[in-house]
Parts: structure tokens; sequence; C-alpha cells
């Protein structure tokens, strides 16, 4: 169980950042004592506060004073909790092979769907002179081949890496929350559909989601 009072852990983030979303469901699913501490980019007092933890100004970062450590990086942060401060659920297996394969699992979210469905929403934010339709097209054309992996992938599954809820699926909430808004998934897709609807009905999913729904306004679609 973890061993933190409510003030050790502090984590930087915004609600409606996917990549925030994976230390939460991390954190939400043991139980993990912590202070949230939402950080307003467009407000230049709080960036230049936010600059002081991490130069960088990129969210998620933790805070742990217990240890006097800074630790960014949503992967990273999940690595450092189920090191430091296990619990009920064992985010990243014992078994070396197996914790290998979910690492790979985690960058496969992050890379693969994450990272296109970023460039697809970030092109909608630019200005109508700066759009970059060809990106945009290599963005989809990304997605729909992992979409077909992960199909694939997902058959006979419960969570990602088989029955036991792990990092990976940390990674998951976000990665296939957000494509689905992004690019939807298709009727070829059901391994999926059914792998993110068992994700929102899991009690630390629901409550993140649930804390993200006032800003889902702010999203562009």
């Amino acid at each position: 169980m973890s061993n933190t009072s409510p003030a050790s852990l502090k984590l930087y983030l915004h609600p409606l950042s996917s990549f925030c979303w994976k230390p939460l469901v991390a954190l939400y699913e043991n139980d993990t004592p912590f202070q949230p501490h939402i950080v307003d980019l467009s407000n230049e007092a709080a960036r230049a506060e936010f600059k002081k933890v991490w130069p960088l100004a990129k969210f998620p970062v933790l805070r742990d004073e217990t240890r006097d450590r800074t630790v960014p990086e949503s992967s990273t942060i999940i690595e450092y909790l189920a090191q430091h401060y296990p619990g009920r659920t064992q985010l990243v297996p014992g078994d070396p092979d197996l914790a290998r394969q979910t690492r790979l699992s985690d960058r496969f979210f992050d890379l693969y769907l994450q990272v296109p469905m970023q460039k697809i929403v970030g092109d909608r934010l630019r200005p109508a002179d700066k759009k970059d339709p060809f990106g945009v097209e290599q963005a989809r054309a990304q997605l729909q081949v992992s979409y077909g992996m992960l199909e694939a992938d997902l058959a006979n599954k419960t969570w990602a890496m088989g029955d036991s809820f792990t990092m990976a699926d940390c990674a998951a909430v976000p990665a296939l929350f957000y494509s689905n808004k992004v690019v939807p998934f298709d009727q070829s897709h059901k391994n999926m559909q059914a792998f993110l609807e068992r994700l929102m009905n899991r009690p630390s999913v629901a409550r993140v989601l649930a804390e993200a729904e006032p800003y889902f306004k702010f999203f562009p679609s």
C-alpha cells in the first residue's frame, strides 16, 4: 500500500491533457494520495511558476517532496509510482519479459496513436494559411495502420496485456478516447470499441473522465 501523506506528492497537470490522464489513472487505480495542481499555460504567471519546477513547462510532472524528486513524463511517473508507491494494482509486472512487453505496449499507444492524433488536433488549431494537409493525411494513415494492429492484438483480451490491468492500459485510455474522437473507429474495430468501453467503465478511468468533462468544450472537434 502507499505510504504517502496527502501533501507529499503533487501532480502538475491539466485535466484536458491526454498525457496527464495516464498518471491520473495510475494514481486513482491505487488510491495513492496526491495533490493535483492544475496549470494554465496560457497564464504567464502560472507558466513562469511551473517553469521553476520543470523548465520545459510540459506536463505532467510529479513532485515528490518526501523523496525530494521531480519526475516528468507520463510513463516515467507511472514507473516511479510502481517502484516507490505500489498499491493493489501492479501496473508494471514483476516478470522482466512481461514488463518489457508492457512498456512496448505503453509506447505503442503513445507514439502510434497519441502522436498522430495530436498532429490532427494541432492542425485544427493552426491559422488557415498555416495548415499542413499532407501531415494530417500521413497522421490519418498512421492511425489506420495502428487501428488494424491493435484490433488484431486485442482479440480474446480483457486488458491490453491480457487479464491484468497495467501501465499499458493507463496509456490506452487517452490514446483510444481521443483518437476515436478524431478518427472514429468503424465497424471493423469491434475489439477496440469493446476495449474502450471496458476502460471507460473502470472506476479509476471514469473518475478521470468526469474531472475532464467540464473542459471538453475546449477540445477542437
